[in-house]
């Protein structure tokens, strides 16, 4: 009894607990991240792929063969190669074969394979698979010694560690896994991209990621969609890490009561049921208004979500929250975490393509040398035929002689030198080998081999050979598979300058009284002579009118000032463009404007970098109670994306002009009842932004208010232009208004009577400007300055435009550069465009924008900020 005690204890091994969960928990994390999480780099598989398509491929179950029942490879894969749940390697086997998640399927499925919906796979019994084509070219030349094969669970079978693929699969179908401690996420992209990536990479080692780049733009998701900017994919591709923004490919249809939103395309990984779903919930909520109903009207022909805009909801609008609220715009964050020689790295992309093309270099010159082998041993076998053939009559005494097989190869050895494997291929040769026609196909059988093996030895000699028949085998892949990219880039003006896509062509910017804005190519209108009808322009709702109009260039910055007081910012070629009939786009789109705010001014500069710009030069207010604000351009040079106070409006007041002055100006301000002051700029001390103001003119009282606002730059060139609200016109010498004291009444500008109407627009002009007018009803006008003669300043003035409707009265005008002078700049180059542009800004003087009360509306533009925007270039 004592004796087994004994022994009992000696088989107990006291051991420190702290240690042994250190030590199993780590064996366990390597199991994990070795065996099963992680994908491997050189072929982007898990060991679960990797073990499906090689039990396939063993059952014969390619895709020239019919369908087999999903449960058979299941069976097929779990009995000799991964022995673990049938759950998991059906899982993985799905997968491979959904084509919303795969970018190129390598299992071509037949059944309910489940949906974008998130509908899960049918049971594997009622499910049919077999290999699709481009799942067998990721097993080329496995039979050829291309890779190490490896003992499968219980040492009966052996499997492969990796495949000999010629496809880039990390890359082109991504991967995802979490391991312990670390995890993978790896995006899809496109085949031929990549292709022709690794190819450049095998060109020049030395390239880098930027140059990569050049060939693999973005990742090419299997949803489609897009990415919004390529930040992301950049920080993504140089350091294994980054967050890439992916937005749905939305448009919007107008109809007859309301707009819809119809979306045919959504980012990767998004559930379309969940995400109609949410949508719901949001309306439900009164999270979210303006739609009346969301549905799923996808089919054979592709995705269709349809959102139905109520009529008085603006879409662009809802759409906006949309993509801010729900996953119609989400992220892919990219962790590239992948095995190399059996341990996890974070990888570049030049990493992941330097790994497979390492890879494929090593398969080519193993499979190069099976090769070699194999055609080396044949001729050696056919050196020996031809050697029988051509002696065939001692050969057959030789055996004839013989007593046994044994002794005529013996013979045969000692007779001919000889060894064991010739001998033995002519005593096994058959008598049809002797005819004359077989004895013709060995020689050229041979000849043939002869070369083979020239050309295998040059591919294993001469690198640059090697390289070719690399270059070449993925060039014929992408010419089996590649497709076009499903994915689009939309760069975002952060990343780089967009400029560079824009032509400097001179434009029309227009804003609707609904607040509708477009921009239209300048040589939309044409000149017309004075007193004439005019030209259609919008085409607009009920109720809405062309209310501000400015002429300037793709490449300007234009400044948005709101009747509130607040500033914007945009650049011109991010207005949406449109013809002179279009209504153009909700300003509410671009701009994050209050509901109860509105734009009814506007500055045009070239830049907001230029420090020494920015300091001299002042934005000038004026509101419609005769106040004026002057401050330094520098307080309004940090564009944000909600705008900034521009000027403290008081109750009651709202700006009507902004303008920009040189610090040496002059300004005129006119009232509605036609009258004038003028006053240097001096006058008016500066200010900060959040300031309201002095007192700029004295106005008359009752309905009395100031209409506009200009900027003498050169007094003995420019003469000042006033149109009267029903149509009236007439220039002046600037010196017939003389100089006051800001805060004065003023002198009167135009005679105005029961036919002229009262005042509605000044401006400053030359014989080289043309005028665009635009009445209430959208009749559009264009004509020379130069036809309006210079008159006295107390004179009603000549008719510039008929206004053949009744109680029609003029809604906008604007001076824009002679016709003669625009066919200069659209015929000559873009250097001879700008120092055009500088010729017309240096004649031209500064331009408000004003607002009055009726909906009599006007907006010009040129001035000092025309002047200077060529100081600022």
């Amino acid at each position: 009894m004592d004796s087994n005690n004994t022994i009992d204890q000696d088989r107990i091994l006291k051991i420190n607990i702290e240690e042994e969960m250190k030590s199993s928990y780590i064996d366990y994390s390597m199991s994990v991240i070795v065996a099963r999480a992680l994908p491997d780099v050189r072929d982007g598989f898990k060991p679960v792929h990797r073990r499906i398509l090689y039990g396939m491929m063993g059952i014969g179950n390619t895709s020239d063969k019919p369908y087999k029942k999903c449960a058979r490879v299941v069976g097929e894969v779990l009995g000799k190669y991964h022995p673990h749940g049938d759950s998991s390697v059906y899982g993985a086997l799905v997968r491979m074969a959904q084509d919303w998640n795969m970018r190129y399927t390598l299992v071509d499925g037949q059944g309910n394979f489940g949906s974008v919906d998130g509908d899960s796979a049918a049971a594997m019994r009622y499910t049919e698979c077999r290999l699709s084509k481009m799942g067998e070219h990721i097993m080329d030349d496995l039979n050829k010694d291309t890779v190490d094969m490896t003992n499968n669970f219980d040492d009966s079978l052996v499997e492969p560690t990796v495949m000999p693929t010629k496809i880039p699969n990390l890359l082109v179908n991504g991967g995802n896994g979490i391991a312990v401690g670390m995890a993978t996420n790896i995006p899809t992209h496109n085949l031929g991209e990549v292709i022709d990536g690794c190819c450049a990479y095998i060109d020049n080692p030395e390239i880098d990621v930027d140059g990569l780049m050049r060939y693999i733009k973005a990742p090419d998701f299997p949803t489609g969609a897009y990415i919004y900017g390529i930040q992301g994919v950049k920080d993504a591709y140089e350091t294994g890490r980054g967050r890439i923004v992916m937005r749905a490919k939305a448009e919007i249809e107008s109809g007859d009561s309301h707009d819809k939103i119809v979306i045919t395309e959504i980012p990767y990984g998004v559930n379309k049921a969940q995400l109609i779903t949410y949508i719901a919930d949001l309306v439900k909520e009164g999270k979210l208004d303006g739609i009346s109903n969301a549905n799923d009207e996808s089919g054979r022909q592709g995705m269709r979500i349809v959102i139905d805009v109520k009529k008085d909801a603006n879409a662009n609008v809802i759409l906006n929250k949309l993509f801010k609220m729900t996953a119609l715009q989400s992220s892919f964050s990219v962790n590239c975490i992948a095995l190399v020689k059996g341990r996890p790295r974070l990888l570049t992309l030049k990493e992941c393509v330097h790994h497979f093309v390492e890879h494929r270099h090593d398969v080519t010159i193993r499979r190069t040398k099976f090769d070699l082998k194999k055609a080396q041993e044949r001729a050696h076998i056919l050196e020996g035929l031809i050697i029988a053939c051509d002696n065939i009559d001692e050969v057959v005494h030789i055996i004839r002689a013989s007593k046994t097989p044994s002794d005529a190869q013996r013979n045969l050895e000692k007779r001919f030198e000889l060894d064991e494997l010739q001998s033995k291929a002519i005593v096994d040769m058959r008598l049809s080998q002797l005819t004359g026609l077989r004895l013709e196909q060995l020689h050229a059988e041979y000849e043939e081999l002869e070369r083979q093996i020239n050309y295998l030895q040059s591919i294993l000699n001469d690198p640059e050979l090697c390289k070719k028949v690399m270059k070449d085998e993925l060039q014929e892949v992408k010419e089996k598979y590649g497709d076009e990219r499903r994915t689009e880039i939309k760069y975002s003006s952060e990343e780089f300058n967009p400029e560079d896509f824009y032509p400097n062509d001179p434009v029309v910017i227009t804003i609707s009284h609904l607040g509708y804005i477009k921009r239209t190519p300048l040589s939309e209108f044409r000149e017309q002579s004075r007193g004439g009808v005019g030209s259609k322009g919008a085409h607009s709702r009920e109720q809405d009118f062309t209310e501000f109009i400015y002429p300037a260039t793709m490449h300007n910055t234009m400044m948005f000032f709101t009747k509130k007081g607040r500033c914007y910012w945009l650049k011109c070629y991010e207005i949406p463009e449109g013809n002179k009939s279009s209504k153009g786009r909700a300003i509410q789109n671009l701009l994050n404007i209050e509901s109860d705010d509105s734009v009814n001014a506007f500055l045009r500069l070239r830049g907001l970098d230029n420090e020494e710009f920015i300091n001299s030069h002042y934005v000038v207010f004026a509101t419609k109670n005769g106040l004026i604000k002057k401050t330094l351009l520098e307080a309004y040079s940090r564009p944000r994306a909600n705008g900034v106070i521009a000027i403290n409006i008081q109750e009651g007041d709202e700006v009507v002009g902004v303008r920009l002055t040189n610090g040496h100006n002059e300004l005129v301000l006119a009232n509605r009842n036609g009258r004038a002051v003028r006053f240097d700029e001096n006058a008016v001390r500066a200010m900060g932004r959040v300031s309201t103001g002095v007192r700029g003119m004295r106005l008359d009282g009752g309905d009395d208010e100031v209409v506009g606002m200009v900027v003498v730059n050169k007094p003995d060139e420019e003469t000042i232009m006033v149109v009267s609200e029903n149509g009236y016109g007439k220039r002046s010498l600037v010196e017939d208004y003389r100089v006051t004291n800001r805060g004065g009444k003023g002198v009167k500008t135009l005679g105005i009577t029961e036919k002229t109407g009262r005042l509605v627009a000044i401006k400053v002009v030359t014989d080289e400007n043309d005028l665009m007018i635009i009445n209430k009803s959208g009749i559009v006008i264009r004509l020379s300055v130069k036809e309006c003669r210079v008159m006295g300043r107390a004179t009603q003035g000549v008719r510039l435009i008929n206004l053949t409707k009744k109680n029609d009265v003029i809604a906008s005008v604007c001076k824009v550069m002679s016709s003669e002078l625009e066919a200069v700049v659209e015929d000559e180059s873009r250097k001879q465009m700008v120092a055009t542009n500088e010729r017309i800004n240096q004649d031209s003087t500064s331009a408000p924008a004003t607002q009055f009360e009726d909906g009599d509306h006007i907006e010009e533009s040129d001035s000092v900020a025309d002047n200077n925007d060529v100081n600022n270039e």
